[in-house]
């Protein structure tokens, strides 16, 4: 099936572990099982940067992230990086852009010839962490307090950006199908639920029983038994400075099981245009996440770690035509997509790449013709919670997790699902821990990235800084209606952060958990 269209379908922060899809026994989400039904289901799939912007600019360029400078979610994606909608657009595809991408600089289309909606999170140098001041950093406002207040609601600041996004997709299905052009498209539809802070639309709330839904698997670990990327989120996270109890804990685990609901609803509505307007037969169909959610699992929330439920991401392929439904258990990354796309839009006659890229086509897994699949996954952390370089490899049941200066960690997937026992300088497992950290340092310097952040983060706060007035510091979002910048979230003055922006757009309002106490 030469020049398919393509619709990248996308959520946020929706970890595979709250999907029926991968087993989870109280989480309804019927279209996404449908979905799947008809897809190469990847069960072991990655993220290349556990948190929004680096790594979706992975997953566009195809390139690991410290290679593109892609150090946190205020690093700009320079224009110079080609990515998956420039080949094809180059190649004759008509790229559009609905939804969320979390651009940063002053390119806010990147291959995309046309985007529908602004974005919900800035485009400008607000968020640019800073290591010098140790864990507690967090400039994008992150906190507990998006667990404490975590509920049902009647509207949210997210329903308001999802709604929309969702409305203007199913109108650009219908005018792509009534096109009499015979050329290709590239749609990505991406959704900013279920991120946090954890309210979910009433509807979606009753659709569960609250005495239904499930504890974390594994319960808060002690802070003195924590490894070192996590003590240092455990400090950014404010979890000494917010009590959560056992039925916060409950409340987020519900609104979270809502919003993955609400996302399955119009992904469910999305693929019934398809198939009303005739296009689903010559449409590659794919649904992933930027990354994931720790959703109370060791005590920990929202991502920037590198384990399970906030590394590995939900993936569904469906090709019509160039291969059969499958479970594929090889181990995989979003770097994987754009030569996978390429390949697909192509017949596997891929065209010479301007830049080399990092991912291996998954043609040959979705057609089981896989002999020599490297089996391996990356992922990288330089965002604001910790204070060095961090990076992960997974390589088969192996998972080797190193934080520059401090001890590693070592897991076997196989025997520890759960990641409780630390094998990092157990005899057995030596020649392996040598060999798994030797490929992550490979192309990888710690040591120099380390001082290259540092510097990149003092040169943009220096910007921002500079930039004055609060309105000027936004002439970078892409703007859609006047009043655009009002509407969703900015980095310009607002010091309370994300969380609090959410909470005031919250209806009913729900005071801040300080003043509830």
């Amino acid at each position: 099936m030469r020049n398919p269209n393509v619709l990248l379908l996308m959520a946020d922060q929706m970890t595979p572990s709250a999907l029926p899809v991968y087993g989870h026994k109280v989480v309804q989400a019927p279209n996404l099982r449908r979905l799947a039904d008809a897809s190469a289901v990847f069960t072991n799939a990655y993220c290349n940067f556990p948190i929004c912007a680096p790594s979706r600019y992975s997953m566009l360029s195809g390139r690991l992230p410290h290679s593109i400078e892609a150090w946190d979610n205020a690093a700009e994606f320079s224009a110079a990086t080609p990515t998956l909608a420039h080949y094809l657009r180059r190649m004759g595809y008509r790229t559009t852009l609905v939804g969320k991408m979390h651009f940063v600089g002053p390119d806010q289309l990147h291959g995309f010839e046309e985007r529908l909606i602004t974005d919900i999170y800035p485009a400008d140098f607000a968020w640019v962490p800073d290591w010098t001041q140790g864990p507690r950093n967090a400039p994008t406002g992150i906190s507990m307090r998006a667990v404490a207040e975590a509920g049902e609601c009647i509207r949210s600041l997210q329903i308001d950006y999802d709604d929309e996004t969702e409305h203007l997709a199913i109108q650009q299905l219908f005018d792509l199908a009534r096109d009499p052009s015979t050329a290709p498209f590239f749609l990505t539809v991406s959704f900013s639920h279920p991120h946090s802070p954890f309210t979910a639309s009433t509807e979606h709330w009753k659709r569960y029983r609250h005495e239904d839904i499930d504890a974390p698997k594994v319960g808060p670990i002690p802070l003195e038994d924590l490894d070192t990327h996590s003590r240092w989120l455990y400090y950014s996270h404010g979890r000494d400075s917010l009590k959560i109890e056992a039925e916060h804990v409950r409340n987020a685990r519900h609104a979270y099981y809502g919003m993955v609901s609400y996302v399955d609803d119009k992904v469910g509505r999305l693929l019934g245009i398809l198939e009303d307007t005739g296009l689903a037969g010559n449409t590659v169909v794919i649904f992933t996440s930027d990354h994931g959610e720790m959703l109370g699992e060791r005590g920990m929330w929202f991502k920037q770690t590198f384990f399970e439920n906030s590394a590995r991401v939900p993936l569904l392929i469906r090709a019509p035509g160039q291969q059969a439904p499958r479970t594929i258990d090889a181990v995989v990354s979003l770097v994987d997509l754009f030569p996978t796309l390429l390949d697909m839009a192509t017949d596997g006659n891929r065209p010479d790449l301007a830049a080399p890229v990092n991912g291996n086509s998954l043609l040959p897994l979705m057609t089981g013709k896989a002999d020599d699949w490297p089996d391996i996954a990356v992922s990288e952390y330089s965002d604001m919670g910790v204070c060095a370089p961090c990076r992960m490899v997974r390589a088969g049941e192996l998972k080797y997790v190193y934080t520059h200066g401090h001890p590693s960690l070592l897991f076997d997937l196989h025997k520890d699902p759960l990641e409780l026992n630390n094998l990092s300088g157990h005899p057995v497992y030596r020649s392996e821990e040598a060999r798994l950290k030797a490929r992550l340092l490979l192309d990888w310097d710690p040591e120099r990235l380390h001082e290259r952040i540092l510097q990149s983060q003092a040169e943009r706060r220096l910007i921002y800084e500079a930039m004055g007035k609060a309105g000027e510091r936004n002439n970078w979002s892409y703007l859609v209606r006047p009043d655009d910048n009002r509407r969703f979230v900015r980095g310009g003055g607002d010091v309370e952060g994300t969380v609090a922006v959410k909470g005031r757009a919250r209806y009913p309002y729900v005071a801040p958990a300080e003043s509830r106490r």
